[in-house]
């Protein structure tokens, strides 16, 4: 290898035109590796003579050989070390570090494992937010750093902050790992904010995503699910005819107690299910979704009253607490002005005489707001369908994906065993 002088003239020399920055790619290509690595703490002087702007290429094949050189990164400056890390995720050229992605993914999760380590989390959300659309060849890809990133919004507890990266609509993904947990922490980040309806469609597509075996981060996503499901429909649907074979056959045997719980629930007694949460807290704990099992205790309230709704016109406070057993009419009435405030139920409370009167739905569907809405709704399910078409055109075009479905239809080679996976995706909560 030539000396590291030479290699720095080099990237400040050839980093302007796309031919010097390809010309100064073989040139780094040839340099990397051990050998560079093995210089790792005579290169970060150097990272002082380049600008992450200008040159990109190669401050990132420098910056990529100190952070995985297997020096602790103390040597390097430690907290300063993060920083120039940060500094460059925010100011590379997005054109010359997708000719190295790899290593750009390197950097990446380096920058993410030693927030982690130093408990500050939150340190790396800016720089990881960045780098997801840098490293994007469109909104619509899904990149590794995409899981890194909602995991720190997690550990910071920054929900609000992993919603910029959860609204785009993903087509386009390279290894199903990256999907299992962008949907695992897109749900969890969703229950964080108490949306479960948008919390309850990642981990479906969690649990429902085509699988040749079983894993661990489907298993994590299906207790989640079916807890989710609880509050929001209070049922578990049966899986839909396009989830995987071994995810039906296997699934429920990996969370039998979230599905005894589930039919404790539809018996629609309180303090059976309480009686049953009791019995099986260390599980629940052990799980790390205790707080969302209370959650489910406390919306049979909720589920209760609603079924009311469907038998009575008019009903007393008090009757309303000792049908869902509820202590007072006091709960009673607060149960009730809840649900009436997020429009779960129409009702009025006459306070006089302590009655509620069940009404029908106000909603006409012909005001304005509603009429945009369901408009808007029908042009984002129009666009969706026409992307869907392409995409099923293009992949019964592909010549590779022809090839696989003639040679062998009943094999899938790109096989991913339940062990493949971290078998504990929430270790860290």
């Amino acid at each position: 290898m030539e000396s590291l002088e030479a290699l720095v003239a080099h990237i400040q020399g050839l980093s302007g035109s796309p031919e010097e920055v390809a010309h100064l790619h073989s040139l780094l290509k040839q340099a990397d590796g051990d050998s560079l690595r093995a210089h790792a703490a005579a290169l970060v002087p150097f990272l002082a003579h380049l600008s992450p702007e200008t040159h990109s290429l190669g401050y990132l094949y420098l910056l990529e050989a100190c952070a995985t050189s297997g020096s602790n990164l103390s040597e390097f400056g430690g907290g300063d070390f993060l920083v120039t890390i940060a500094g460059f995720l925010t100011a590379c050229s997005a054109d010359q570090i997708r000719l190295a992605p790899d290593k750009f993914l390197n950097v990446c999760r380096v920058l993410k494992d030693q927030v982690m380590q130093l408990n500050m989390p939150i340190r790396g959300i800016a720089p990881l937010r960045t780098a997801v659309r840098k490293i994007q060849s469109s909104p619509e890809q899904l990149t590794p750093v995409h899981a890194d990133y909602l995991l720190l919004c997690l550990l910071a507890k920054q929900y609000k902050a992993g919603l910029s990266i959860l609204e785009d609509d993903i087509f386009e993904v390279d290894q199903p790992k990256d999907l299992f947990l962008y949907c695992y922490y897109g749900g969890m980040i969703y229950i964080g904010l108490k949306k479960f309806p948008k919390a309850l469609e990642l981990l479906h597509n969690a649990v429902t995503a085509p699988m040749s075996m079983l894993n661990a981060i489907a298993v994590e996503a299906y207790k989640k699910y079916v807890l989710v499901s609880l509050i929001v429909n209070g049922q578990v649907p049966s899986f839909p005819k396009y989830t995987s074979v071994s995810a039906q056959r296997s699934m429920k045997n990996h969370a039998q107690f979230y599905v005894e719980l589930s039919t404790s629930y539809s018996n629609g007694r309180y303090t059976d299910l309480e009686t049953f949460v009791q019995a099986n807290s260390a599980t629940f704990q052990s799980d790390n979704n205790l707080g969302l099992v209370k959650q489910v205790l406390s919306s049979m309230y909720k589920r209760n009253i609603q079924r009311l709704t469907q038998t009575y016109l008019t009903l007393s406070l008090e009757d309303i607490a000792r049908s869902v057993q509820l202590e007072t009419p006091r709960d009673a009435e607060m149960h009730v002005l809840r649900m009436i405030e997020d429009g779960e139920i129409h009702a009025t409370i006459n306070q006089k005489d302590g009655m509620v009167s069940f009404h029908e739905d106000p909603e006409q569907y012909k005001s304005v707001e509603m009429v945009e809405h369901i408009d808007s709704s029908i042009q984002r399910l129009t666009a969706l369908s026409k992307k869907l078409a392409s995409i099923d055109e293009n992949m019964s075009c592909d010549p590779a994906y022809l090839m696989k479905t003639g040679r062998d239809r009943g094999r899938f080679d790109g096989r991913f065993d339940y062990d493949d996976y971290d078998s504990v995706p929430h270790k860290f909560f």
